[in-house]
């Protein structure tokens, strides 16, 4: 997939380098010159980078922008912690993620757009209810809400149809609806596994199991909440033996596929957002569903894992008035189209759907993923970020995927791991 992520030494890494914290020091909000800024390596993500920096750099020859894809290394994460580090950060970078944010913010690294006279207004202008999530506990903004994959349940058509499913209208809303659908998929070999999420144990692989249907099943609960981890009660004890289920049938496997299990016909489901409707076009002739619930709520009312990247200043920067002025230009409705249109992902705006039915219109595939856009969680910008994640990582592999203790136990003890953690923040 073309995520780019973290791994679990990151978290190692920053607090090592972590300094006081906070917002970063430095140049005049409105000093304007000459910026660099970084921007992710897939091929449609450059290619709308590449037209924002002419865009602007044609109307604004005092104030270039220098632009490159971030630098290669273990994870972008990494690489961006070490350039804090070093001092040398760009200005702006179209690829921050919202699970980093506390700990470059605690390395002094990131620059509050609070700072900019309209920042806040502009931000939650721009993205409405959904910004709350990505404030710190600060109260400040560290990071613009940029983009979105909002993850649904894409199916395999021909291997529902296999099963004797119909295939324009699985029962798929409920877990035991799933469960029951699914194990005939398996039965009638339409597929060797029903779904095959990475069983590995990097912290954000529960971003992709666990977490959407933790988001649907509670409503929209981030996995921790005022100061406290959310998993361990009812709706986390529910969608962790929904997966243990899949899990001890063998309808979900065990052992991490080197390719793309649902393209390759390995998987009949993936738990993707729309990035991925291009990837799949002539391989898999796929529908798409919500996350399912215990109790079956309707479309309208689901919640699901964001997937999002976002957009931070780093305190690196100088000239700050203009790579605030570069970023409001950048994630503008006219260039958040462009991006919509060459690379099929959610700008997060409000009511997106809306502010592109041309696009929509043309693009039919995409419209289910604009309305589950309005309806997405985030990870929650606390201190220890990762840790958290990684702590409740182990829990759930050891316990859901491997079945070595009570996902119940499991969760419980993961949690008071969490609030301890949380509660030293």
């Amino acid at each position: 997939m073309r995520r780019t992520i973290a791994t679990a030494a990151l978290a190692v890494m920053l607090t090592a380098a972590a300094g006081c914290g906070g917002a970063a020091p430095g140049p005049d909000a409105q000093a304007r010159g000459e910026i660099t800024v970084w921007y992710s390596n897939n091929l449609e993500e450059v290619a709308w980078g590449k037209q924002m920096v002419a865009a602007w750099n044609a109307e604004h020859a005092d104030q270039k922008i220098s632009a490159q894809e971030i630098p290669t290394g273990k994870s972008s994460e990494e690489v961006i912690g070490a350039a804090i580090t070093a001092g040398n950060a760009p200005c702006l970078i179209f690829n921050t993620s919202p699970a980093s944010i506390s700990q470059f913010q605690k390395q002094g690294g990131l620059v509050p757009l609070d700072t900019f006279s309209d920042g806040t207004s502009y931000l939650e202008g721009r993205s409405g209810d959904v910004a709350e999530q990505y404030k710190s506990s600060d109260g400040k903004y560290y990071q613009l809400p940029w983009k979105s994959n909002p993850v649904m349940i894409f199916y395999n058509k021909k291997a529902f149809a296999k099963a004797g499913i119909d295939p324009t209208n699985p029962p798929l809303r409920t877990y035991d609806e799933f469960l029951a659908t699914v194990r005939k998929v398996v039965a009638a070999k339409g597929a060797q596994y029903a779904i095959l999420p990475a069983p590995s144990n990097e912290f954000y692989q529960s971003w992709f199991d666990f977490y959407p249907l933790f988001a649907a099943e509670t409503g929209g609960s981030q996995l921790v909440a005022d100061g406290k981890a959310q998993f361990a009660g009812d709706a986390g004890r529910k969608v962790a033996q929904f997966w243990r289920t899949l899990y001890a049938e063998n309808l979900a496997g065990k052992e991490r596929y080197t390719g793309d299990a649902f393209a390759d016909g390995k998987a009949a489901m993936a738990i993707v957002g729309p990035w991925a409707i291009s990837v799949y076009k002539g391989k898999v002739d796929w529908g798409v569903v919500p996350v399912p619930t215990s109790s079956g709520r309707p479309a309208s009312e689901i919640h699901t894992f964001s997937d999002a990247k976002n957009v931070a200043m780093y305190s690196a920067c100088k000239n700050r008035g203009t790579a605030w002025d570069v970023l409001k230009f950048a994630t503008s409705k006219e260039q958040d189209g462009k991006f919509l249109q060459l690379t099929g992902q959610m700008p997060l705006r409000k009511d997106v759907a809306s502010a592109y039915p041309d696009y929509f219109a043309k693009n039919p595939d995409y419209k289910t993923f604009a309305d589950q856009a309005a309806r997405t969680v985030e990870v929650p910008n606390v201190q220890d970020s990762i840790t958290i994640w990684q702590t409740f990582r182990d829990a759930y592999s050891k316990s859901v995927i491997f079945g070595r203790q009570d996902p119940g136990t499991a969760l419980e003890e993961a949690a008071r791991r969490v609030d301890q953690l949380a509660s030293e923040s």
